[in-house]
């Protein structure tokens, strides 16, 4: 009977012991499912989600950054047209000339009159120059040179006076000397005179120089406005 009973005790014990076990167990199994209540299927549709909230949220300040950078491009191009046209007030401004060739020259200034060729209103050839144009004060304007340093045709820029066409020669323009244009005596004392200054030749010419090339160059357009500061 002793030993029955102490097998009884022992078998209840085990089994107590054991349903304790499994009630620690099950609780400590309850707490991590509270605390992590997800199973692989819900984790990967989870990181499926934010793949796809990353990418939108990417997306929307790559959009927006875009949008900022072409609204700062359009601003910037506004701002710099809107210098660039409260800057440039001279033709010399304007021209990018010191990026051609220089020579320092003696210039001086001629008209069409008696005092400069000999020649009267009256004269068959008054006004004419040696390539046949007639002369002109204008955005390009004719000027006379040595022919053997500036052929016909060659354009030159010359700070303060503006773009010169050679179209003439004279008998005492030799070598580095240069004759500008002017429609008045009075414009050449007291416009120019008589100064040393560096010319700048924009294009060689090849002997030859026609009143319809010298129209087109005083038609360029984005030089108009420069027009009337020459002309006037």
């Amino acid at each position: 009977m002793k030993i029955k009973k102490i097998i009884e005790k022992t078998v209840l014990s085990f089994m107590f012991v054991t349903i304790m076990l499994l009630g620690i167990v099950g609780l400590k199994e309850g707490v991590s499912a509270k605390l992590w209540p997800y199973t692989p299927s819900s984790i990967d549709r989870l990181a499926d989600n934010s793949d796809t909230m990353n990418d939108k949220d990417v997306y929307t300040r790559q959009t927006n950054l875009k949008q900022k950078e072409l609204n700062h491009v359009k601003e910037v191009d506004r701002q710099i047209s809107s210098n660039q046209m409260g800057r440039v007030k001279t033709l010399e401004e304007a021209v990018n000339y010191e990026q051609y060739p220089s020579k320092k020259v003696i210039a001086t200034g001629y008209t069409a009159g008696v005092e400069s060729t000999g020649k009267n209103p009256d004269h068959p050839q008054y006004g004419i120059t040696y390539s046949g144009v007639q002369v002109k004060r204008d955005l390009y304007s004719t000027i006379a040179a040595d022919l053997s340093v500036y052929p016909i045709g060659t354009i030159l820029f010359i700070p303060n006076y503006g773009f010169g066409v050679v179209a003439d020669k004279g008998s005492a323009i030799t070598g580095n000397k240069i004759d500008l244009y002017y429609e008045t005596v009075e414009d050449v004392y007291d416009k120019w005179g008589k100064q040393q200054v560096d010319v700048y030749m924009i294009e060689k010419g090849n002997g030859e120089l026609t009143e319809k090339q010298l129209q087109q160059l005083n038609e360029n357009e984005a030089l108009q406005v420069f027009r009337q500061d020459i002309t006037g």
